[in-house]
């Protein structure tokens, strides 16, 4: 079984200075009135435009960030690819709202798409669905509301996009990541990824929706998503989560007077999870799953269904992923044990990727205790060191 208290492995990266660093930050990050305070001023900085890009550079953007651009990015892909963890290459510039600016997100997904085909130390490649069209005509379509000529219009050229990006990426055999939305944006981008698995995942999985287990209904999807794959012959592609607008959802749900989308507490959304996982797994070789968690209890759960059904520990149907800067004891472990590992790598305009870092330090202080887990694995881990 992976130790995911072996620390020296967890860490083998990180020179004393960059662990110190992360102590820094986690330290900062377990106390919320200090990311609040740090978030103003940061953003009003950034707005009066003064000379902070440095200082920011220096400290949590080069802790969870690879870089401002590709390039910059392959120093840290290939330092990853030397310990067994393979990178994911994330754009975390927010989305836009112009249909200019649609089609500028396609080509720059394109670009990336090129820039990793050659690569092996990147298997992955990911967009966000409002990236490629209007948040509200994904909420229109996810109502069923009728559109106008001008609205259905925009929405083909939502379709193409989709179409664009998975057709490049089955030319170039690389699986393609897409991200989740809000409970009233999702069904649009779930049936856009249906048709897209149904086209581009006949031979092998390349198109990959996500499942975010925090909501009571998903496990009903996935056991339909199968269904459907069963009936017109085509390989589920899911990443499965646990999910990223909770609060937000459950704000909505209470001002509109609706159910919450989401599960009543963690506990039911972490048996959601866990079960979502066990039902793939057990189909694991009519479909693929990228399985996106910092639970090192749900790890461990799924590498013992994973011997229980004696799927060896490379299949190459499975992924595990974390976010770069975080859960290192995680990544670095099942990677040492022969597991396939990916680590999310956001990247961009320091300026334009602030909001990324921002909510990242934001989820941080709402999830006390994976801070504190960090801050407990870097603490031992210097002590170790010391030890030397």
């Amino acid at each position: 079984m992976v130790n995911f208290d072996n620390t020296a492995i967890a860490f083998q990266m990180k020179n004393d200075a960059a662990l110190d660093r992360a102590y820094f930050l986690f330290k900062l990050i377990s106390n919320e009135p200090l990311v609040k305070i740090g978030t103003a001023a940061t953003n009003f900085a950034l707005n009066a435009q003064l000379p902070v890009e440095g200082l920011i550079r220096a400290t949590v953007f080069d802790h969870f960030c690879g870089g401002v651009n590709e390039e910059d990015c392959l120093q840290i892909i290939k330092e990853l690819g030397s310990y067994g963890v393979q990178s994911i290459l994330d754009y975390s510039v927010e989305g836009k709202v112009e249909e200019n600016q649609f089609d500028l997100a396609v080509e720059k997904n394109l670009e990336i798409l090129s820039f990793i085909k050659s690569r092996e130390e990147i298997p992955f490649a990911v967009f966000k669905p409002t990236a490629l069209g209007s948040s509200d005509l994904f909420y229109k379509v996810s109502q069923n509301s009728d559109l106008n000529e001008s609205e259905k219009n925009a929405y083909n050229r939502i379709t193409d996009r989709y179409h664009t990006l998975c057709s490049k990426a089955r030319e170039l055999n690389i699986k393609l990541l897409v991200d989740a939305e809000e409970s009233w944006l999702q069904q649009a981008a779930d049936d856009l990824c249906l048709q897209m698995m149904k086209t581009y995942n006949t031979e092998q999985p390349i198109v990959y929706n996500t499942y975010q287990m925090y909501r009571w209904d998903k496990m009903k999807d996935l056991e339909k998503l199968f269904d459907l794959a069963s009936r017109y012959n085509f390989l589920p592609g899911i990443k499965l989560v646990r999910g990223a607008y909770m609060e937000k959802e459950r704000k909505r749900a209470s001002e509109k007077g609706y159910n919450s989308p989401i599960c009543e507490d963690k506990k039911e959304t972490d048996l959601n999870f866990d079960k979502g996982a066990r039902f793939i797994l057990n189909h694991i070789e009519k479909a693929s799953i990228f399985i996106g968690s910092h639970n090192e209890h749900s790890t461990s759960l799924i590498l013992n269904y994973m011997e229980e059904y004696n799927i060896p520990s490379d299949h190459k149907h499975i992924w595990f992923g974390q976010l770069y800067g975080m859960s290192d004891h995680i990544s670095f472990n099942l990677a040492k044990n022969g597991y396939n590992v990916s680590k999310y790598i956001p990247y961009g305009p320091v300026k334009d990727v602030m909001p990324y870092l921002i909510r990242r330090a934001e989820e941080n202080t709402s999830v006390a205790g994976q801070t504190n887990r960090e801050l407990e694995l870097i603490k031992k881990e210097r002590s170790r060191r010391k030890l030397l």
